[in-house]
């Protein structure tokens, strides 16, 4: 397996695969759309749960919804019982939200065996699929992967900097057009309105359609009319920002899935640019 996403018919099928390990990466907090809200705690039969906001967030950052480090990965990768041998199945309670982070998190620590569940809950629940009420706690046996973080996948302020002017280097924005153009206040209180100079605006909601992602076909397309420059395999290097690094996940993820490589995310994102006085802004 290569593709980045698995269907609900796919993971039905494997939900006894022995190799499984299936993880609900919902977030609390939902921001640039309007949230899935339920009545009562629901998973997919299997399911461990991840904390992206606590145990796979590096608290001791001032910046918001840092990146794990890799110790605290390890141990939440033991935890669930991954093994290299092990097929990881991302999931989250909206539909395509927070999974795409989770997916980013396990790839740049070195999982390759790492998938995103099209459509979500909201999809298996459309469907008829069986539920639960609760998740698993902790795997029989503990896992056996060690975290090491690519640093290549994964840009601070500095890097983004350096490369404003570079025109092999592309910084897209997933925020809302209104945030990018700095015609909707921000959400987090110190942070300025705008964009980072020379960065594209692609909204994360523009590359969904219901609760799954648009066919690759029409991903690819909407790359090419964002930035007529890009193609993929051209050895241009796409670096994806949003408000915290959270929905830059999913139009990072649109991108692999229009063909393009050499992908990284801003992890501070706009909350940390925009926080920055020193920092130029759009």
């Amino acid at each position: 397996m290569s593709f980045p996403l698995v269907t609900t018919d796919w993971l039905q099928d494997n939900l006894d695969n022995e190799h499984l390990v299936l993880i609900d990466s919902s977030m609390a907090t939902v921001v640039g759309k309007e949230p899935i809200v339920y009545d009562r705690p629901v998973f997919i039969p299997g399911s461990y749960k991840i904390d992206l906001e606590g145990t796979l967030c590096d608290t001791g950052s001032s910046q918001i919804h840092a990146f794990p480090t890799e110790e605290q990965f390890t141990e939440e990768a033991r935890r669930l019982g991954i093994t290299p041998e092990s097929l990881v199945v991302l999931y989250d309670n909206q539909g395509i939200y927070s999974a795409p982070r989770a997916w980013w998190i396990f790839r740049a620590m070195g999982l390759k065996n790492v998938f995103v569940l099209d459509g979500g809950l909201p999809q298996w629940l459309a469907e008829g699929r069986d539920i639960v009420s609760a998740p698993v706690a902790e795997a029989a046996m503990p896992g056996s992967v060690v975290g090491k973080l690519d640093q290549s996948l994964v840009r601070d302020s500095a890097y983004v900097f350096q490369h404003l002017d570079d025109e092999r280097v592309t910084v897209i924005d997933a925020r809302s057009q209104a945030r990018f153009l700095a015609q909707a206040p921000e959400p987090r209180p110190g942070v300025r309105g705008g964009h980072i100079p020379n960065s594209f605006n692609l909204p994360f909601t523009e590359v969904l359609e219901g609760y799954r992602f648009k066919p690759a076909n029409q991903l690819a397309a909407m790359y090419a009319r964002l930035a007529p420059s890009l193609q993929g395999g051209n050895g241009h290097q796409l670096v994806f920002s949003c408000g915290s690094g959270i929905t830059a996940c999913i139009i990072l993820l649109a991108a692999e899935l229009a063909g393009y490589g050499q992908l990284s995310l801003y992890d501070g994102s706009w909350a940390d640019w925009g926080s920055n006085e020193s920092l130029p802004v759009a």
